[in-house]
């Protein structure tokens, strides 16, 4: 089978040969994929393969592998990137990358379902159904992106799957809660019509009852302005969640540190080779060390490759790459650190400074243009408690920090010490201060001054839940124009009976 107008070698022409020369796999991974990229490639939790220029499989990770079904042994160096997804052979988006088609044929497969990412240059991203996946079949969002040698060719592509599954299926239930919602709503308008029959019959009788009249209809009016409300921050906290900020700014600081390790390797191979050329000379002088000639010859060779700046600029090079590769290894360490998904959501003790600098790395890409951290930490024990969910307390409290900071760049303050046998941690902020009218309402589900699709209210209210849940509290003080100062306080020691009268209280 063939797809006309789809100019490329791959799954079209190689559908009823499933193995493809491997030759071009292995020499792509060479040439574009260090080893220590190639070992964190592989443990990347996101589901992750790579084609190269002649649309061969060269990577398939064991994320993708778990997604698909499809071993990496039987995928890596074929050209069946589609099989996993399609039932006939077809191009994917990683496909049409490398054949310089996408623009002209991505309506032809993807009708709707793609925009360019707002992240990477020349990337797109797309969500599907695949009825062969799982048991019942998988959503899916997807993103490709071209992959480029040192001239800024193509080389290959590079495509990611995440399971959206969950969120398809809790917004199909949320758009039947709506309509339900709306049946509701026009059953009580057409309650509301009886009634005003009934009070226009009853105001011609007695018009004493005008204004009672008028204030039940005010209160129905402010009821369904509310219940409105509530229905369109109930549609943006799932596609405002914080994991999706979380992976944003995770991979906005991975970028940074791969990309000056792929240019400092580049420059360091050009200096090698300068370098090989002078111990060449070296070795031919070597009998003939007395020659003037041949002195003279090692010396204009040495000046023409700059020997002694190579042995200066090389370890700098060198260090500048391990730091980068330490960089990466941190903020995914940070990550695993923050989530916790390899624990079970159990009390346990923990060490809260570790966490909160964790979080701060995790959170870094939102605070980092908006204000300075200062850590004041004081003498404090590792505290029983759910550690994944005293980070996402600090992190809400900081981004929320962050987010009041006006056009002037701000100071952030945390603090953290015990009392007695509790532990407390303080987030401090200079920014534009809590209005006093607002100062009770804060941690009440859906409350938020923030513009709609900004935030959706449930970020302090979730964090009380959490401290209460511990049998702590928390505390706010602030000042318009001053800033903002929030303290929680908690038991070093968990105790759950005492926790459970304390939350019911």
């Amino acid at each position: 089978m063939e797809i006309k107008s789809v100019d490329i070698k791959s799954p079209i022409a190689c559908a009823e040969n499933d193995t493809a020369e491997t030759h071009g796999a292995a020499d792509f991974s060479k040439r574009h994929l260090a080893p220590a990229l190639s070992t964190f490639f592989d443990g990347n939790p996101v589901a992750t393969f790579v084609i190269d220029a002649d649309h061969v499989i060269t990577h398939w990770n064991r994320a993708c592998e778990h997604a698909s079904g499809m071993a990496a042994s039987e995928m890596i160096g074929t050209r069946n990137q589609w099989m996993p997804f399609y039932r006939e052979a077809r191009p994917v988006m990683a496909d049409l990358i490398v054949s310089a088609s996408l623009d002209a044929m991505v309506d032809t497969y993807y009708p709707d379902k793609f925009k360019r990412s707002s992240l990477i240059p020349d990337a797109f991203e797309a969500e599907d159904f695949f009825p062969k996946l799982g048991k019942n079949g998988l959503w899916l969002h997807f993103t490709a992106a071209p992959l480029r040698n040192i001239h800024g060719e193509v080389v290959g592509a590079i495509e990611t799957l995440q399971d959206i599954s969950e969120r398809c299926i809790a917004e199909e239930a949320l758009r039947r809660a709506h309509a339900d919602l709306e049946h509701v709503v026009a059953c009580r308008t057409c309650q509301l019509a009886d009634a005003n029959l009934k009070l226009a019959e009853d105001i011609r009788l007695r018009e004493k009852t005008d204004a009672d009249t008028q204030q039940r209809n005010a209160e129905l009016q402010a009821l369904n302005a509310k219940l409105s409300m509530a229905q369109e921050q109930l549609l943006q906290s799932e596609k405002l969640a914080s994991i999706g900020q979380l992976a944003a700014g995770v991979a906005h600081e991975i970028n940074n540190p791969i990309g000056y390790i792929f240019s400092n390797f580049g420059t360091l191979e050009n200096y090698l080779e300068g370098m090989f050329q002078m111990l060449a000379a070296y070795e031919a002088a070597e009998p003939q060390i007395a020659s003037a000639e041949v002195a003279a010859k090692i010396k204009s060779v040495r000046e023409q490759v700059e020997l002694s700046y190579l042995k200066e600029d090389i370890p700098a090079l060198m260090r500048e790459s391990r730091e980068g590769i330490v960089r990466v290894r941190k903020i995914v360490q940070d990550l695993k650190d923050f989530s916790r998904v390899d624990e079970n959501q159990e009390w346990q003790w923990a060490n809260l400074h570790q966490g909160i600098d964790s979080t701060l790395n995790i959170v870094s890409n939102e605070v980092k243009y908006r204000a300075d951290v200062i850590k004041e930490y004081g003498d404090i024990p590792d505290v029983e408690c759910l550690p994944s969910q005293i980070n996402q307390v600090i992190m809400n409290l900081v981004v929320n920090a962050a987010h009041a900071m006006g056009n002037e760049r701000g100071v952030i303050t945390i603090r953290s010490g015990t009392l007695d046998e509790n532990v407390w941690i303080e987030v401090a902020d200079n920014g534009a201060g809590i209005p006093e009218e607002n100062l009770t309402r804060i941690f009440d589900p859906f409350f938020t001054t923030k513009a709609i699709g900004k935030g959706t209210g449930l970020g302090l209210s979730l964090s009380y839940g959490i401290i209460q849940k511990h049998g702590g509290s928390i505390k706010v003080a602030s000042q318009r124009g001053a800033g903002t100062t929030f303290r929680i306080m908690w038991p070093i020691h968990h105790n759950e009976k005492k926790n459970m009268e304390e939350g019911n209280a």
